[in-house]
């Protein structure tokens, strides 16, 4: 479902790069504090609206007692026209340049595909020339969306072409129809249909899809400062996110003071970040998209360094980290 939000107070929208998201601070029923999601914009930059297309997230079928997703299920079944939402400035490092020239490959599996409709869309508003493949991987028709659009689009833009991939087709969806190749996309099916690993390649999904794209990619000679993804929620960040400062040998270990709560613990690197080490100690840090994009995990430094596992989407205030996505490099003291 998409949600088409426009200013209440009647000012100009921030301006945003295709590939960029949005923050809500969602106040859901039965929930004791605000609710924290990151949802990518998924049309391009406009002055009258943003657009969020959301997809509800079910309890999976083989995890008893597992809710569905609190932020979806709010905006599928709770926000009504006219309702105002909480919601910071559009952001994020993962974007594309609309002034650029070269060819880009767009890859979306499943509701990843909305940040590469932003970028789609903008490149066919602004009429460029530029070389754009859209590969779109799902299941079936069933998770297909935005179906008639894209279809259009390739129809009547000639420098695009989509290529949609089907892994469980049902019996009723016909190929050349309905999708275009059977299976997930691969890096084997671009060698296929690209000229060329010429390309600057986006991919927003599943960690493990990222994480397998990004090693073919790289091993098909594709340079990674022309591989770019988006990543949202814990398992993407441990599969896909690479150090941009890596820590220091853990030789000794590291001692976490949480100067607020009186806790003292070791760091010995079996936790994925600060923020887990904080849970596991039983100091509550308020968090959210847990990815390192919608900044609630913020915690100032009192003193020492810390390393972050990626390129934070949120950029902290100097003398601050934002947990969920950083280590320590050395003894710290946190402000939690």
């Amino acid at each position: 479902m998409s949600f088409y939000l426009s200013p209440h107070d009647g000012k100009a929208l921030p301006e945003f790069l295709p590939g960029q998201y949005l923050t809500f601070q969602l106040q859901v029923p039965g929930q004791a504090k605000a609710v924290i999601r990151c949802y990518s914009l998924s049309d391009r930059p406009r002055q009258d609206y943003f657009r969020v297309t959301i997809k509800r997230l079910a309890a999976p079928p083989d995890a008893a007692g597992v809710a569905p997703g609190i932020g979806s299920s709010f905006f599928h079944d709770q926000v009504n026209e006219g309702d105002i939402l909480d919601v910071k400035a559009p952001g994020g490092h993962f974007y594309m340049d609309p002034a650029g020239k070269g060819g880009v490959v767009l890859i979306g599996a499943g509701v990843g595909i909305t940040p590469m409709l932003s970028m789609l869309h903008t490149i066919v508003a602004m009429q460029s020339r530029r070389e754009v493949w859209l590969f779109y991987s799902v299941r079936n028709s069933d998770e297909h969306i935005m179906a008639d659009i894209l279809k259009t689009t390739a129809r009547e833009t000639p420098n695009v072409r989509i290529v949609v991939c089907y892994s469980q087709p049902h019996p009723h969806n016909v190929s050349g129809e309905h999708y275009d190749e059977a299976g997930r996309v691969s890096v084997d099916l671009f060698k296929r249909m690209l000229p060329s690993n010429n390309y600057d390649f986006y991919m927003c999904g599943p960690g493990g899809l990222m994480e397998s794209l990004t090693r073919d990619l790289q091993g098909w000679g594709v340079p990674e400062n022309r591989i770019h993804f988006e990543t949202f929620g814990p398992s993407s960040v441990k599969k896909v996110g690479g150090l941009t400062q890596p820590p220091m040998a853990l030789t000794t270990k590291f001692s976490v003071n949480f100067k607020k709560s009186g806790k003292v613990v070791d760091w010995t690197g079996a936790s994925a970040n600060l923020l887990e080490l904080a849970e596991q100690a039983g100091v509550a840090i308020a968090s959210g998209c847990r990815s390192g994009n919608c900044g609630t995990c913020v915690v100032a430094i009192k003193s020492g360094e810390i390393a972050y596992v990626q390129t934070p989407g949120s950029t902290p205030d100097p003398g601050t980290c934002l947990t969920c996505v950083c280590l320590p490099k050395g003894d710290v003291v946190l402000d939690a």
